[in-house]
């Protein structure tokens, strides 16, 4: 391996500064770096999503139908990065990312609401100023999550990635189906306000606010949703038949080629056909994911020699603790 590739080496090694740290690969670079660069993580850089002819046509199926779509498939895939192609190709504004877990709930979805907070804040300012009188906006205190932003009426849909939504509670995607179905939702606390009281609420992934007339939320266009999941449990069948389902399968050699190219460019993607055969042998035998190709190019193209027993270390199958 390279002489001073170890920035770290242990043992009774002085403390030394790094004059020169090591780039970032392009699918690791944050703030101004990323900025100047015109790209980010992977999910956020402008790179091409390469996609078959076939799937290309589901997906447009999805958009025509106004149906979610759910994308199945083995981790590296390609499936949460299909959302952010597609805000990015029609031009939709960010992506509105909803990272489901087993404690999640269509409610967090849609908006939440610090009761505990406002209660708070109105006893201080009645202990400050006894003659004011005044309760703060309960505005301040609700935001709507990412489902609930996505339904707010528009003349163009923004696009909603729910994230591994088979690690959610069994009924969540029962729970899915009246808002898939009708597009809108009601926040009980406005609307026990009044008919026709307007009140601002802050939107997902902003500083904006929107305003919400009566305590409802009704889509004009229904977002495109984009519904991940890695295949871990079934999905109802009422559930099921209001999507747009889109497997998506282990890139090839060639669309593997593709990839390392687009990430790290013509020279060194030309480079590594070799690590790329040894990649697809060993994901014959375990489960891997694309990144993990990614990641042994970019080593060895930083000038780390990436022998056998580095490609053991990057390449554990990502279901078994020891590989």
């Amino acid at each position: 391996m390279a002489q001073d590739w170890r920035l770290f080496q242990g043992g009774a090694t002085k403390p030394h500064d790094v004059k020169t740290w090591p780039p970032a690969p392009p699918w690791r670079r944050f703030g101004d770096e990323a900025r100047r660069e015109g790209e980010g993580r992977d999910e956020a850089c402008g790179l091409p999503y390469l996609i078959s002819d076939e799937d290309r046509d589901v997906v447009n199926m999805a958009l025509h139908l106004h149906r979610p779509l759910l994308v199945t498939g083995r981790p590296g895939t390609g499936k949460s990065t299909l959302a952010h192609a597609i805000a990015r190709e029609l031009m939709l504004g960010e992506v509105l990312h909803w990272p489901v877990n087993s404690r999640s709930t269509l409610t967090e979805g849609l908006y939440s609401y610090d009761a505990v907070g406002r209660l708070r804040e109105a006893s201080f300012k009645r202990r400050a100023d006894e003659s004011a009188g005044s309760e703060p906006d309960i505005g301040d205190y609700l935001r709507l999550g990412p489902l609930g932003t996505a339904l707010l009426p528009a003349g163009k849909p923004r696009v909603l990635l729910v994230d591994e939504l088979d690690k959610g509670d069994i009924d969540l995607p029962n729970d899915l189906l009246t808002v898939f179905e009708e597009g809108e939702f009601e926040i009980p606390e406005l609307a026990r306000l009044g008919e026709g009281k307007t009140v601002h609420v802050q939107i997902a992934g902003s500083r904006d606010k929107a305003g919400i007339t009566s305590g409802g939320v009704s889509c004009r266009v229904f977002p495109v949703v984009v519904i991940t999941s890695n295949g871990e449990r079934e999905f109802p069948p009422a559930f099921l038949r209001r999507c747009v389902r889109l497997d998506l399968k282990q890139p090839g050699e060639q669309q593997l080629q593709q990839i390392v190219t687009m990430h790290l460019g013509e020279e060194v993607g030309a480079r590594a056909q070799e690590l790329i055969a040894e990649f697809v042998a060993r994901r014959n035998e375990r489960e891997l994911a694309t990144d993990q190709l990614l990641n042994a190019v970019r080593l060895r193209s930083s000038g780390v020699r990436v022998d056998h027993d580095v490609l053991d270390k990057l390449f554990r199958s990502l279901n078994e603790v020891d590989a």
